[in-house]
C-alpha cells in the first residue's frame, strides 16, 4: 500500500492494546480520520513523542477510507512549546481542537482545519488566546448553519442606526427595534463584523480593550447557548481557568 502525506493536528489519543494508540486526527485533506500508531507507547518507539494530542505536522500514513489508517512517521511543523507550558493557553487549545472536531462532524470543509491551524499558531506566537478563540467561534457558526446577523438589524432588517448586539435576538439591533437589551460599546459592534471576515493567519496585532473583549465573549456565549446546543467538557475546563 502506498503511503500518503497529510497535514493534520491530533485532536485526541486513546490507548490501544499494550503498546499502541488510536489517534483522531483532523487533516486538511480528508477531514477527521482515525489512525493507529502501532507500538508508539514503547519507550524506544520513534512515534512515541508524536502520538499525543496537539501534535501538528505532516503525517505519513497508509491511508484507508472509512477505517483506521496506519501511522508511519510525522514531520512536526510546530511543537507548540509555549502553549504546552502555559495552563491558560493549554485550556484554550484543548477547547479549540475539541470544538473543531464537533464542527467537522456537522460540516466537512477544509476551512475548518485551516481556521484551527491558524488559531493555534497565533496563540503559540503570543496573541491573546481569548480573542483568537472568539474569532474562531464566530467563524465556525457559518459551518454550523447558524451564522449571526451582522449586516443589518436582526429584527427589522435595517442597516441604519445599529446600536447594540444581542445573542438572544441573533445579532445586530437598530435604534428603532431596541427594547431593553444591554447596550454594547460602538467598537464592539464593529469588531464583531471584522472578526467574521479577518484571516487569522494574517493578523499582525490585536489591541482590544477589556470591555470590548468581555462584550464579545458574552455575546458569543449567549448566541451559542440559544442557537447551537453544543456542549463541550473542554469548555467547562476553560471556564474554570478563565
Amino acid at each position: 500500500m502506498e503511503a500518503v502525506k497529510v497535514k493534520g493536528i491530533i485532536i485526541s489519543d486513546t490507548n490501544y492494546s499494550e503498546s499502541s494508540k488510536i489517534l483522531n486526527v483532523l487533516t486538511k485533506e480528508y477531514g477527521l480520520i482515525g489512525i493507529i500508531a502501532k507500538g508508539c507507547r514503547n519507550l524506544k518507539s520513534k512515534l512515541r513523542s508524536v502520538s499525543t494530542k496537539l501534535t501538528y505536522g505532516y503525517f505519513y500514513i497508509n491511508y484507508k477510507e472509512n477505517t483506521l489508517s496506519t501511522l508511519l512517521e510525522v514531520d512536526v511543523l510546530n511543537d507548540f512549546k509555549t502553549i504546552k507550558t502555559n495552563l491558560t493557553k493549554i485550556g484554550y487549545a484543548l477547547y479549540l481542537v475539541d470544538f473543531a472536531r464537533q464542527v467537522e462532524m456537522e460540516n466537512k470543509d477544509e476551512q475548518i482545519f485551516n481556521i484551527l491551524e491558524a488559531a493555534l499558531v497565533k496563540i503559540e506566537e503570543g496573541f491573546d488566546p481569548g480573542i483568537i478563540t472568539n474569532i474562531v467561534e464566530l467563524k465556525y457558526l457559518f459551518f454550523l448553519g447558524v451564522r449571526p446577523e451582522l449586516n443589518k438589524c436582526s429584527k427589522c432588517g435595517s442597516t441604519k442606526n445599529i446600536v447594540t448586539i444581542s445573542g438572544d435576538s441573533g445579532g445586530y439591533i437598530c435604534k428603532n427595534c431596541y427594547t431593553n437589551e444591554y447596550i454594547t460599546d460602538e467598537k464592539t459592534v464593529k469588531l464583531l463584523r471584522m472578526f467574521e471576515f479577518v484571516d487569522i493567519s494574517k493578523i499582525k496585532e490585536l489591541n482590544i480593550l477589556d470591555r470590548n473583549k468581555k462584550e464579545i465573549d458574552t455575546f458569543l456565549e449567549s448566541y451559542y447557548l440559544r442557537y447551537t446546543g453544543l456542549y463541550l467538557k473542554s469548555k467547562d475546563f476553560l471556564s474554570q481557568i478563565k
